[in-house]
């Protein structure tokens, strides 16, 4: 009389039931929550079809109420049927939630109900185990899919997760996680499946191991402190799921339970919201074993994971035997000779040059347009001085340059026309001259104004950058202070050629060092293979 009382009360009072169905496996701990609603002073649970209360656990209770929780320890066939939790609050008013719950029988080799399901909640990158958070102390055992055992390198099982990398259609299926559950000494199975629907979406910024690399090896010495660290590129922004850790055999760091290893892990955003992870494992002291060990930093984010292992071996010991010796003797005679040969290189740099081009200079040379091999710059003015610079330039350098080595110059005054325009002449003379020749004398430097064709060839050789310039000293000058800064400039980065007292003696000789160093800084000769030493 007084449950039927209560019964019409609770019909008064509440306000629309809810309704939920569960598919469970026979043997098996099983648990069911009851909606927490605010201000909720009291949570009852009932069988609905014989409107009896469900106690709490009493000593052997098989299904008992314990809050806002109905426990089945464990599920028999019998238990099929439904269920209402009512939840009092302190004005009277309830609410109630309806279950109903089918328990599936078990057999033998037979696969996992398809009924015992969960909704997929991800379709990303990962598989969460359903409802292990109501089981306090759950130890996952084994995944399947398609109620096969879940194996390989592709997917990633931590905690209560599994991830894949990179996951597409072929992963599609029904995952089931099963579990263990022990209360109060008992052991209890649980079992529990999700269906997987991928979902592919192109990752703006893949997930990447920056380092190590994997298959590296660190060298190492017994008794030492190491540190190994890992930094992974997560993705854009902060991560809703991410994980940076060490697993030493496959086995995570913070499962072994060993004092001389520490992992730190840290996670922090780097330019345009890239985010970052970066783990430390600092091992306290090597140890013989550790050089047999895998040490595997794992990577990964809701939607794919990778690693990288390394491996420790022992420094190697400097023992220097016979092919050691032979290797460094080697070595010193092969630097002894690149050393000699830069030297000769640089001592006979131009003897070596000219010869390479009396031999593997070719018949033909690509027109570039030009008609002179180099216009010749002099002061011009009637003095000692000025008669040796004009015998030089009209007698000597076209007996040298132009009659014995096939060159043409072009001579202020005797490459001229008469009536030509003085200054348009030396432009257009220049611009078809592939070097230009400036002889540098006394006269030249203290001239206080520049003769036209000087401003023309400075002007080409250091604002256009076209126009090689070869400096011939026939003087002395010294410390070049008096040379207008254009020229200190050219000194500079490539000297000059010194006439010297001894090369007047044989003045006609090609050989000579200092026509050696002009042929070398003038440019190739136009040869063909019917004519020789042609302008």
């Amino acid at each position: 009389m007084m449950g039927y009382a209560h019964l019409i009360f609770l019909c008064i009072f509440s306000v629309p039931v809810t309704s939920e169905m569960f598919d469970t496996m026979e043997g098996e701990a099983f648990v069911i929550r009851c909606p927490r609603w605010r201000s909720a002073v009291k949570v009852s649970w009932y069988h609905t079809d014989t409107n009896k209360m469900i106690p709490a656990e009493e000593e052997g209770s098989q299904i008992f109420s314990l809050q806002r929780f109905l426990w089945f320890l464990p599920t028999s066939r019998k238990d099929s049927g439904n269920y209402t939790c009512v939840t009092h609050f302190s004005d009277n008013r309830t609410n109630s939630f309806n279950v109903s719950v089918q328990v599936h029988p078990f057999k033998q080799g037979m696969c996992f109900p398809s009924q015992i399901r969960y909704p997929n909640d991800t379709g990303t990158g990962k598989i969460v185990c359903p409802t292990i958070d109501n089981y306090k102390n759950a130890t996952i055992i084994q995944w399947y899919k398609d109620c096969k055992p879940l194996q390989g390198q592709r997917y990633f099982k931590r905690g209560k997760y599994i991830f894949f990398n990179n996951p597409g259609k072929e992963d599609d299926g029904y995952y089931t996680c099963q579990f263990t559950y022990t209360h109060k000494g008992n052991v209890f199975n649980v079992s529990a499946t999700r269906i997987f629907i991928s979902k592919e979406k192109p990752s703006p910024l893949p997930l990447q191991i920056l380092f190590p690399k994997d298959k590296d090896v660190v060298q190492v010495e017994l008794g030492d402190a190491l540190s190994l660290k890992c930094k992974a590129r997560l993705g854009i922004r902060k991560q809703p799921i991410a994980f940076v850790t060490w697993d030493i055999d496959n086995n995570p760091v913070k499962h072994l339970n060993l004092s001389r290893f520490h992992e730190k892990t840290h996670f922090f955003e780097g330019r345009e919201q890239v985010h970052y992870g970066e783990t430390t494992l600092d091992i306290s002291e090597v140890k013989k074993e550790d050089l047999k060990a895998n040490f595997t930093c794992v990577v990964g984010n809701e939607r794919h994971n990778t690693r990288a292992t390394v491996t420790l071996e022992l420094k190697a010991q400097c023992e220097v035997g016979l092919p050691n010796i032979l290797l460094i003797t080697g070595s010193l005679v092969l630097l002894l000779t690149i050393a000699v040969s830069v030297i000769l290189y640089q001592s006979f740099r131009v003897d070596i040059v000219l010869l390479y081009r009396e031999i593997f200079q070719p018949y033909s040379v690509k027109d570039d347009g030009k008609i002179y091999d180099a216009y010749v710059i002099y002061p011009k003015s009637h003095t000692n001085e000025a008669d040796f610079v004009e015998h030089f330039v009209y007698q000597i350098m076209p007996d040298i340059l132009e009659n014995k080595c096939g060159y043409k110059l072009c001579i202020y005054g005797r490459d001229m026309h008469p009536g030509e325009d003085t200054a348009s002449a030396i432009e257009k003379r220049m611009q078809k001259s592939r070097r230009l020749i400036i002889l540098l004398t006394h006269q030249l430097i203290n001239c206080e104004e520049q003769a036209y064709d000087q401003h023309i060839a400075l002007y080409n050789a250091l604002i256009q950058n076209d126009t090689k310039v070869i400096l011939l000293e026939m003087e002395a000058i010294g410390t070049y202070e008096k040379l207008q800064e254009s020229l200190r400039f050219i000194i500079k980065r490539q000297g000059t050629i010194k006439w010297k007292e001894q090369h007047t003696a044989q003045p006609q000789s090609s050989n000579s060092k200092f026509w050696k160093q002009v042929r070398y800084h003038m440019p190739l000769r136009r040869k063909s293979s019917h004519s020789t030493d042609a302008g």
